[in-house]
């Protein structure tokens, strides 16, 4: 399965990305060398090897849960550059 230009272009659309024909044809040699290599891997075969979960045969520790003290909603406002009421204040990071 190839990529075509008109498939580059519409990923680079939905990714919000421009380029020009120079990188768009390649990017799309690039994907198609991907997935290429994608086809490789789906011809081995795979029949007699079981799963791996994890390649270590570590078990998770996991520390018990403490409740403990930490700052007040008043400290932590108390060195803030910008707050409103009990709330931080951020700029506006998304125009949509």
């Amino acid at each position: 399965m190839a990529v075509s230009i008109g498939e580059v272009e519409n990923i680079s659309k939905l990714a919000k990305l421009k380029f020009n024909e120079e990188e768009l044809k390649k990017l799309q040699t690039d994907l198609n060398n991907i997935l290429e290599y994608i086809d490789q891997l789906n011809e081995v075969n795979l029949d007699d090897v079981e799963p791996l979960e994890n390649i270590n045969e570590l078990v998770n520790i996991l520390r018990k849960d403490e409740v403990m003290q930490w700052l007040t909603q008043k400290e932590a406002l108390q060195n803030a550059p910008d707050k409103t009421g009990n709330y931080f204040r951020v700029p506006k990071v998304i125009d949509k």
